[in-house]
């Protein structure tokens, strides 16, 4: 895993990337919530979606609620970034949606529109 500090005015992002997957259970999302908070001090991550088990996007196996609310509970907002047209799931794509309405986890296409989306938040508060 390798954590870059993107600076964007007054606003810092840790962009996560990794050659393995990194979320596969709550377990590991409590570990990089809290590695990546105490290595950077950062309240906002970009993970790419290669990053987090296919299981995830399975909304049956509620594993994507259950590690999400583990980023709302711990204050860290996140961007996974990547192509989700190819997952024709009706609920998932309702979940993505209303994820994207919110102001926690997002679900976009590239880093931009994630440093984007943080800085309204962090405006905001």
């Amino acid at each position: 895993m390798r954590v870059k500090i993107l600076k964007e005015n007054k606003l810092e992002v840790a962009l996560v990337t990794s050659d393995v997957i990194l979320l596969k259970d709550v377990q590991s999302a409590l570990d990089l919530i809290a590695t990546v908070g105490y290595e950077t001090g950062c309240d906002f991550m970009i993970l790419n979606k290669t990053a987090i088990c296919e299981e995830f996007f399975d909304l049956s196996t509620k594993m994507a609620g259950d590690i999400l609310q583990k980023f709302v509970n711990y204050h860290m907002k996140i961007a996974i970034l990547g192509d989700f047209s190819s997952y024709k799931s009706k609920s998932l794509n309702d979940f993505i949606d209303e994820c994207n309405k919110g102001k926690h986890i997002f679900f976009l296409n590239n880093e931009k529109q994630a440093i984007e989306r943080f800085a309204i938040i962090n405006a905001a508060n």
